[in-house]
């Protein structure tokens, strides 16, 4: 999937202007995980303040989940979950890649319990394309079509694709602090 960005702000008399227009500038096509697509497009730190600054905040980002306060979004697209269940499948080689790529995100993952993860962030889902379920911890799961939306309120999770296409989402994490 290509994944165009336009990103607004302001020229020096304070006028709004394009800053730019391209594709997303952090997507990685994962090899260890064939059909696994991450993008991150934007991050806003705690207390952002417009116009923004200067740089572009998805390339310098640290962490692939927000601080308290902060945002990230990003599109992220799962393949079916029967790629992990292949003879050739590397969990150690997919776990490596994965701490490369997703910063601040990766750690969250449950070895003993895969694709089970939580984080201190209420995020916004919504499915773009294909069909995934969401399990909860408790086992109970919800499955999704194109344009539903989840919010997912700091609560362990896995998404579960098991169908034989992709299935992409788009989320807005918001960095909260749990109590």
């Amino acid at each position: 999937m290509h994944i165009r960005r336009i990103v607004t702000g302001h020229d020096r008399k304070g006028n709004a202007v394009f800053v730019s227009d391209a594709a997303a500038p952090c997507t990685s096509e994962f090899e260890h995980v064939p059909g696994f697509v991450t993008s991150l497009l934007w991050e806003t730190p705690p207390n952002a303040t417009v116009p923004a600054g200067e740089g572009d905040p998805a390339v310098s980002a640290k962490s692939w989940t927000p601080p308290p306060g902060g945002t990230n979004l990003m599109f992220i697209t799962f393949p079916p979950d029967a790629v992990m269940m292949t003879p050739d499948f590397d969990p150690a080689a997919a776990g490596g890649e994965y701490m490369r790529v997703l910063h601040g995100l990766a750690e969250k993952f449950e070895m003993d319990h895969p694709g089970m993860h939580t984080s201190d962030s209420v995020d916004y889902g919504v499915l773009i394309d294909g069909e995934l379920h969401l399990e909860l911890d408790n086992g109970v799961t919800k499955k999704l079509a194109p344009c539903d939306v989840v919010v997912q309120n700091g609560t362990r999770h896995a998404w579960r694709n098991k169908s034989d296409k992709p299935a992409t989402m788009l989320f807005v994490l918001v960095g909260a602090k749990r109590s």
